[in-house]
């Protein structure tokens, strides 16, 4: 066991004026296994960047392991993948890198193949097997969910429970609940460390956000009251003070001097009061630090004249020759969430490309409704680029909804002046998410929408779904999204 340190850490980008990390303190065991959280561009990747010495920065940060980052780039991807893990790692056991490619299920024949010929999900699993063979490392695994099915995340997430030494930064609930022991988060004010899985920290995080919201009430109520106080000492101070060239009742002359000391005494105590009035406002400034704003989003979707939009009836789909999928079976009917499921390559984004019209070899029986509008969300984001009032202006829709939808998904104002290319790979799928939930249509149709999304926006979408019930078609392989929302599986 040993520590990373981190004190009084401060980072800004080059050009920026704004701290990403100010004056941050914590320490980490190298024996933990950390699951790392927080909204799109906080600074999550930034902070595995300065661990891997990427950045120059103010403060300290000191370890006695090394840093390996996962993805891990593969420079010759031709190579045989035995040969890439040779030039990962020179130094291993044959008998070690078999046993971490069995708890992965990954047979020992993807060693002679090229590793470009690996899939996604193999590739992860490969590198994941081989970064674990290097001794006195501490992995910092960047969110290796995304190209996983539900089962290969299971399976990932097993793997990693029997593993400890590393930085996990996932957006799946269920995938951190299964292989973490604590939660480093990066607040709205400050990183906040946690014993205990995603969940745990979830339970605190709410207590602690009504915490904040009770106190906020109690001190609005006090600060109401300290207000009239010192406003009333401030007349009572200012009536006495006009005494002094009066007379009293009885008709004797007025004692300047003791009605002056008197309406002075006031007057401080009026100035005391509001003081602590000061004090107060300051004081319900700091409240309400880490409340992460989830508004509700607020959709309407056009209504179809008749109930069911469409239908597949032992539907096959081909490239060229090669069978994709076979003898797939469903209706689609207003009102229906429906999750479509299966592995990797199991012909869901193929089915989602049939529905929205592209040009695809099937056989068996395929009916859409006619004049049936559509808006979909594809996986690609590489063609993002321009600001966002051009981007709306080009997609025909409303530039204040739009606009909306992303403040309300943790877009900052000055994000609205940015182009679209240096923005983050979740703040990109917010950009098509917010686009569809903008277009008047009358179906939604979502391939892996939440890839590199946030928790706690992924949360805002599942409110959203079930408040406004649009119909939509979805292929995503976080459990908990599709056991929220999903009304019916389709399992290819």
């Amino acid at each position: 066991m040993s520590l990373i340190k981190v004190a009084n850490l401060t980072f800004a980008h080059d050009g920026s004026f704004d701290h990403i990390f100010e004056n941050v303190s914590f320490q980490i065991d190298t024996d933990w296994k950390l699951g790392f959280t927080g909204r799109n561009g906080r600074g999550k990747t930034t902070f595995l960047n300065l661990l891997l010495g990427k950045y120059e920065y103010s403060g300290t940060i000191s370890a006695a392991v090394s840093f390996e980052y996962f993805p891990f780039h593969v420079d010759n991807k031709e190579h045989h993948t035995l040969d890439v893990i040779n030039e990962m790692i020179p130094d291993y056991q044959n008998w070690q890198l078999m046993r971490e490619l069995s708890l992965l299920q990954v047979s020992e024949d993807v060693l002679y193949r090229p590793f470009a010929t690996l899939s996604n999900g193999e590739q992860t699993k490969v590198l994941l097997a081989a970064l674990f063979l290097k001794e006195n490392s501490f992995l910092l695994i960047d969110e290796p969910t995304n190209h996983l099915d539900m089962a290969a995340r299971k399976l990932v997430s097993d793997y990693l429970g029997t593993k400890s030494g590393f930085i996990l930064v996932s957006h799946d609930r269920a995938f951190l609940d299964n292989c973490v022991d604590h939660i480093l988060s990066i607040n709205k004010t400050n990183i906040d460390i946690q014993k205990g899985n995603f969940s745990d920290w979830w339970e605190n995080k709410k207590r602690q956000d009504h915490f904040e919201l009770a106190e906020n009430e109690k001190l609005k109520k006090d600060i109401k009251r300290l207000s009239d106080a010192a406003r009333r000492t401030s007349i009572w101070s200012h009536e006495v003070e006009k005494t002094k060239n009066g007379t009293r009742n009885s008709g004797s002359k007025v004692d300047k001097g003791y009605i002056g000391h008197k309406a002075a005494k006031m007057m401080k105590r009026s100035k005391a009061i509001e003081q602590r009035q000061q004090a107060a406002i300051e004081e319900r400034s700091r409240l309400l630090k880490n409340i992460e704003t989830a508004d509700s989003l607020k959709i309407t979707q056009l209504p179809y004249h008749k109930n069911q939009l469409a239908e597949l009836k032992d539907v096959s789909i081909y490239y060229g020759k090669k069978l994709v999928c076979s003898d797939v079976s469903f209706t689609i009917e207003q009102g229906e969430r429906i999750a479509l499921s299966g592995k990797n390559g199991s012909g869901k984004t193929s089915i989602l490309k049939l529905l929205c019209g592209e040009n695809i070899d099937y056989t068996g029986t395929f009916n859409k409704g006619s004049q049936l509008k559509i808006s979909y969300v594809s996986q690609d984001t590489s063609h993002l680029q321009g600001n966002l009032k051009d981007y709306a202006r080009m997609n025909g829709i409303d530039e204040s909804l739009f606009k909306s939808l992303l403040r309300k998904l943790d877009f900052s104002r000055d994000q609205f002046e940015k182009d679209m290319a240096a923005f983050s790979g979740g703040q990109k799928k917010k950009v098509l998410i917010a686009k569809s939930l903008s277009e008047n249509v009358h179906l939604h149709i979502w391939d892996e929408p939440l890839n590199f999304i946030d928790v706690i926006s992924r949360m805002q979408i599942e409110e959203l779904l079930l408040e406004y019930a649009p119909t939509i078609l979805f292929v995503e392989h976080d459990s908990e999204f599709c056991k929220t929302i999903a009304t019916k599986t389709i399992e290819l």
